[in-house]
């Protein structure tokens, strides 16, 4: 009998095989390999449809046979998150790319989800624009970004990935396409006199990969868009793929700046860092960005390195220079025109100090995350007022100095914790931060983590939208065949 059951999986399994294929190519079809992964769980097929009305045949197959389907894109955050509870199908977006109705002088753009960030932004500067997002993660597809709302350095300014969106395109549980919001042509018919309106063509991509559906995808169903349907837009934001399969979103651009300069300046103590972003956003310079790095204090030189060695010209932060060890760097990015750049910095760099220096390029842990393969890696979010008690909270936590780097500006950072640390131990230590942040309205995720701490912890914390998300997953999933397990609460 075991041998009869298996033989009948073995050919139900070439039977899907076959009918993927059938719909994505014969190349864009397969078993699932070994590095088919999502946060250690494996796929069992990999399908890579090349337009929107493919992905949505995968879609309708997987409701047919009852399987599940996770979306892919560069894979750059596949890890982060929870283990989603099977994966049958893996959605993969690397075929499904393009940008559309962005010509000269438009205002927004209409991207494919599987785009690559870089792709977009290579497109648009062409035409002298960009769009104000610029995601940490190398490689990173549009649609990944989206589906985990991850920000960088110009989230300060313009907010995260998803406050650009003015309309998306996505598949639903049953491979419907749906469109909310508007659509490329829709938006530039309002954005630019004279040009064309009506629906976007079918021709698309689709597709995404995951983040902390908990902040974006939670907090999107609190608010509502400019835009009807625009929060039913943004609550795919941060979803992970737990509630649709983006297609495309048209995004608002903006003209490349013509200048920028990055005013840097050493900081010793998380207080430190309080009291300087303060006076930072009371100077009124309009700064694009205000990034803290505050990496494991480097220890003093035995002996000490005169300050014109050339390994520390220009480097008032060295310790050879300021006699103490530099715990990290507090840098103000300003854009705009370049005369006006240069006056804004000067005034900066007065309220800084004279320890401020000023250069034309970004310093190397710009748009970086703290955290490596491996580590256990947090994200802290609250108000920038008490973002010093948050760091200290995590100091005491841990019994010493934790790497930690974002936005000073908006009160958003991350830290890295040891891969080598026990799961009990991460979880006594994400205790006492919570204990501490909930205070503040603050709180603290695991964005990603070995899966040992990940299957031992906590990854979300308190969060109080988690009826809305539940309610909203019944609604667009309620067979949970997408990402199931993906959400807060195991939704």
């Amino acid at each position: 009998m075991a041998d009869a059951a298996r033989s009948t999986d073995r050919l139900e399994a070439l039977d899907i095989t076959r009918k993927l294929a059938a719909i994505c190519g014969t190349p864009f079809a397969r078993f699932a390999g070994p590095a088919d992964e999502v946060a250690g769980r494996t796929a069992r097929w990999v399908a890579v449809p090349g337009g929107p009305h493919a992905a949505a045949e995968v879609l309708r197959l997987a409701a047919a046979h009852d399987l599940t389907v996770v979306p892919r894109g560069a894979g750059t955050k596949i890890d982060w998150g929870a283990a989603p509870a099977q994966v049958d199908i893996m959605l993969d977006t690397g075929r499904l790319a393009g940008v559309w109705h962005e010509p000269r002088g438009a205002a927004v753009a209409e991207i494919g989800a599987g785009t690559p960030l870089r792709a977009v932004q290579a497109t648009l500067a062409r035409t002298n624009r960009r769009l104000p997002v610029d995601a940490p993660s190398p490689g990173a597809t549009l649609g990944g970004v989206l589906a985990a709302d991850e920000s960088g350095p110009l989230r300060h300014r313009h907010g995260s990935p998803c406050a650009q969106l003015v309309g998306v395109r996505y598949l639903d549980a049953d491979g419907e396409l749906v469109s909310v919001g508007e659509s490329g042509t829709e938006a530039l018919g309002r954005a630019t006199p004279g040009s064309g309106g009506g629906r976007a063509s079918g021709r698309g991509p689709a597709g995404g990969a995951g983040g902390d559906p908990g902040r974006g995808g939670g907090d999107a169903i609190l608010g509502r868009g400019e835009v009807p349907g625009l929060d039913v837009a943004r609550l795919l934001c941060g979803s992970q793929g737990g509630l649709g399969v983006l297609v495309s979103a048209t995004m608002r651009v903006h003209a490349v700046p013509a200048g920028r300069l990055w005013v840097s300046r050493p900081v010793w103590t998380p207080l430190e860092v309080h009291d300087l972003v303060r006076a930072v956003l009371a100077a009124g310079v309009d700064p694009a960005a205000v990034e803290l790095d505050l990496p494991v204090p480097v220890p003093l030189p035995r002996r000490r390195i005169p300050p014109t060695h050339p390994s520390v010209v220009n480097r008032p932060d060295h310790p050879a220079v300021t006699g103490r060890p530099a715990a990290g760097s507090l840098v103000v990015l300003l854009e705009g025109g370049p005369a006006d750049v240069t006056e804004r910095a000067e005034r900066l760099t007065a309220v800084l100090g004279a320890e401020a220096i000023v250069s034309h390029h970004a310093p190397e842990w710009w748009g970086r995350y703290p955290f490596a393969p491996g580590d256990t890696a947090l994200r802290i979010e609250v108000p920038i007022n008490d973002l010093h008690a948050a760091v200290y909270a995590l100091r005491d936590a841990t019994g010493g100095p934790v790497p930690v780097r974002g936005s000073a500006g908006s009160g958003t950072v991350h830290a890295a914790l040891s891969g080598a640390l026990p799961p009990g131990r991460v979880a006594s230590i994400l205790t006492a931060v919570r204990s501490v942040l909930i205070a503040r309205r603050g709180r603290c995720v695991v964005v990603a983590a070995p899966a040992a701490v990940r299957r031992a912890v906590d990854l979300w914390g308190e969060l109080p939208t988690l009826p809305r998300l539940r309610s909203a997953k019944a609604h667009l999933d309620p067979h949970h065949r997408l990402a199931p397990g993906r959400l807060p609460g195991g939704l």
